[in-house]
């Protein structure tokens, strides 16, 4: 998998989070996680996976967002299936996911390994499965 980029991840989030946010506090507490946790996310440091997860749900992107940010992607809105359809989507299984995360990793950045696409994918994947956003099986 490639090096993820915080530096490219922290602007990013800042200036997403100061649209929605009267403050960093604000922001974190919506999130979940404490003030500091959120400034090191903008400060370009090393967090936990899950830490990602709920920045993105806080800044109403879609969960893996920031991980796509820091892989040279952007961000997916966390309604734009929602909006599409007028309902929520059912919870993908774990195939389905990989093979949608594959894809966009896939066209996002076109000039990746296969090998690193394969590797984002299942790290992705089983960060989902993990928050519950995909079901096992089928």
């Amino acid at each position: 998998m490639t090096t993820r980029d915080l530096d490219r991840l922290a602007p990013r989030v800042k200036a997403h989070r100061m649209e929605l946010y009267p403050s960093r506090l604000a922001a974190a507490r919506e999130a979940g996680i404490s003030k500091d946790t959120w400034q090191r996310v903008e400060e370009g440091e090393e967090v936990r996976e899950s830490t990602y997860a709920k920045v993105d749900k806080a800044l109403g992107w879609a969960i893996g967002s920031c991980l796509l940010i820091a892989e040279g992607g952007n961000p997916v809105l966390a309604g734009d299936d929602i909006a599409a359809t007028g309902a929520p989507a059912a919870p993908a299984t774990a195939e389905e996911a990989r093979r949608a995360v594959f894809d966009a990793a896939r066209t996002t950045l076109p000039d990746a390994p296969i090998g690193e696409l394969d590797a984002f994918s299942d790290e992705l994947v089983e960060i989902l499965r993990r928050l519950g956003s995909i079901r096992d099986g089928d």
